[in-house]
Order: structure tokens, then C-alpha cells, then sequence
């Protein structure tokens, strides 16, 4: 009996843990998300940056601008799974994305982490700011780094050699928790930051010049 009761705390324990899961992406709609596209200012008729395509989130590349969650979070697993659609280029998630367009009239207060091919997982500052360990050999120059337009934003990776051949399924893990934010890009960490000046905020899909799918953007809560 004693160890029947164990048995059904932890089912119950670890149907609690799934059930906490938040599909940002349901496969069917973006009712999580609005979207900010500085070009659809002047021109409300321009294509959607953002769409549904075949049960997938489909980022179209331009109009650039940014997809974003309509709630905040903070203290979260963040787990996607992408592939670019044709040919390779850029695109990120963003994490503790607040204020819009403070970054060349386009980028939202955040922290970027990269999706950009050949470089996923790097840190980029977006007037919000973090360290990692060995700074200067993976930021450049301590005197040009910045969170503002003209200065050393980017936070490079520590391996790019782990994504799949372009076409193929990537799987990225965003840990943030606290002052912390994790990055794992199909099993291997590819980065480690700390001292992050936000620790919640909106999250935040880019349309940065190449077709992106999603197939999966699920949050988890971390206790």
C-alpha cells in the first residue's frame, strides 16, 4: 500500500509538471500573439510578416518586425523547435522584451538570443544587457560594448557546430531563471549568460529577412 501511494504522488506530480506547459504556438492560431511591424505604419496592406502555414508559425522574413506574446513571463523553459524553409539567414527569439522599437526604430528592449544560421545561440543586447564568462574573447574589446545603436552587442556562442543541416528540425532550449539565461541548440549548450539587467518580460519572434518555421514554442514554469 505504502509504496501504491508513492507511486500514484508521482503520476500526480509529474501530470501536474505537463500540465503547466503553455503551447504559445497551438498549431492553429496566433491568439497568443500581436504583431509589430514598423513598414505596416504607412502601409496597413503590406503581406503578413507572421502566418499560419500547414500547422506551422511561419515567419515570412519581411516585413521585418516582431511577433510577440501578449503576456509577460519570467522564471521559464522555453523550448522551439525551427528549420529555415529555404534559404539560410536571420532570425532569433527575444526574452525580457519590453519597451518596442528601442533599437533603430524596429527592436524591442530585450535579449536576443540568435537563430541566424551558423551563429544560433549567440547573446545579442538590445538595450538590455548580460555577461558570460571569458567576456572579452567572445565580445570583443571591453571599450566598445553597448546595448545602443553603433556598440559591441553581440555575445558570441560557444559552438557553432551544433545545428542541423539547413531543411532539418532544430530544437532550442532557452532557460531563464532569475538573472540567468541558458541556451541549449539540439542537446548541447551553447551558451551560458548571468547578470541579465531584466528577468521577465514579453517573448518575441523575428522577421529578419529569411522564411522561418516553428513547429513548436511551448513554455514551461520553473519553480
Amino acid at each position: 500500500m505504502k509504496y501504491l501511494i508513492v507511486l500514484v504522488l508521482s503520476i500526480f506530480s509529474l501530470a501536474k509538471t505537463f500540465a503547466q506547459t503553455i503551447h504559445l504556438f497551438n498549431g492553429k492560431d496566433l491568439n497568443n500573439w500581436y504583431s509589430d511591424v514598423p513598414a505596416t505604419d504607412k502601409d496597413p496592406n503590406l503581406r503578413k510578416s507572421f502566418i499560419i502555414r500547414d500547422g506551422n508559425l511561419v515567419s515570412m522574413g519581411t516585413p521585418e518586425g516582431h511577433l510577440l506574446t501578449k503576456d509577460k513571463y519570467e522564471n521559464y523553459r522555453l523550448e522551439l523547435e525551427y528549420r529555415f524553409a529555404g534559404k539560410p539567414g536571420n532570425c532569433g527569439v527575444l526574452v525580457h522584451a519590453s519597451t518596442p522599437r528601442a533599437l533603430y526604430g524596429m527592436f524591442p528592449k530585450s535579449i536576443e538570443v540568435q537563430m541566424m544560421h551558423e551563429n544560433a545561440g549567440d547573446f545579442w543586447c538590445i538595450v538590455e544587457d548580460i555577461k558570460v564568462e571569458n567576456m572579452e574573447a567572445r565580445r570583443g574589446p571591453k571599450e566598445n560594448w553597448g546595448i545602443t545603436e553603433g556598440k559591441e552587442r553581440r555575445v558570441k556562442n560557444l559552438t557553432d557546430n551544433s545545428e542541423k543541416p539547413l531543411g532539418e528540425w532544430n530544437k532550442m532550449t532557452i532557460e531563464c531563471r532569475g538573472d540567468k539565461i541558458k541556451v541549449w541548440v539540439n542537446g548541447d549548450m551553447v551558451n551560458d549568460g548571468f547578470g541579465a539587467t531584466a528577468q521577465k518580460g514579453q517573448i518575441a519572434l523575428q522577421a529578419e529577412g529569411a522564411e522561418v518555421e516553428f513547429r513548436k514554442v511551448d513554455l514551461t514554469p520553473l519553480k
